[in-house]
């Protein structure tokens, strides 16, 4: 797994082959920070990364500098994995080991992106873009970014904004209002 860019741009980081986790590609990563780019500046965003698994996303954010960096992930050795990256890199990414569906209900801060990477099998997924959206987790404006297989479609959400394809990855971006 690659870093793309920022301050710890090229940097690899070995993910053990027991992992289960399925990491975001690197060109279906590279493409959608491309879009995000041209949106917003990346040193004004916090960020939510639900569903965390290697922390390939959150590892990201934080290095293009992002004010802020939440990494939800439920499974233990993952959260060690991306704890344990985020102190190596000096990354301060925050990391809650718990069920992103008890984060998202809890609700107590605001993100300007939200960022979900749910197994794609996961019976909640068609549930989490209504859940966040109607949540208070996503400021105003802010995108709701969902990675999902091909069996998925959103179009019918009156907020979908942008859907892209890379090879098997689906990403289907959301606007708050």
């Amino acid at each position: 797994m690659r870093i793309i860019s920022g301050q710890h741009k090229g940097r690899t980081i070995e993910v053990h082959k027991k992992f289960t986790a399925r990491p975001t590609t690197d060109y279906a990563k590279e493409s959608i920070f491309n879009i995000i780019a041209n949106h917003f500046d990346f040193e004004d965003l916090s960020v939510l990364d639900l569903f965390s698994g290697t922390g390939s996303i959150s590892y990201e954010f934080a290095s293009r500098g992002c004010k802020s960096v939440h990494a939800i992930e439920i499974e233990p050795r993952s959260a060690a994995f991306i704890k344990k990256n985020s102190d190596t890199l000096n990354m301060g990414i925050k990391i809650w080991k718990m069920d992103a569906f008890s984060f998202i209900a809890r609700g107590k801060e605001k993100f300007d992106i939200i960022f979900a990477d749910p197994p794609y099998d996961l019976d909640k997924l068609k549930n989490i873009p209504e859940l966040i959206l109607k949540s208070d987790l996503l400021q105003v404006g802010g995108w709701l970014i969902l990675e999902h297989g091909k069996d998925n479609s959103f179009d019918s959400n009156p907020l979908i904004i942008d859907k892209r394809t890379y090879g098997s990855v689906h990403f289907s971006i959301f606007k708050k209002q």
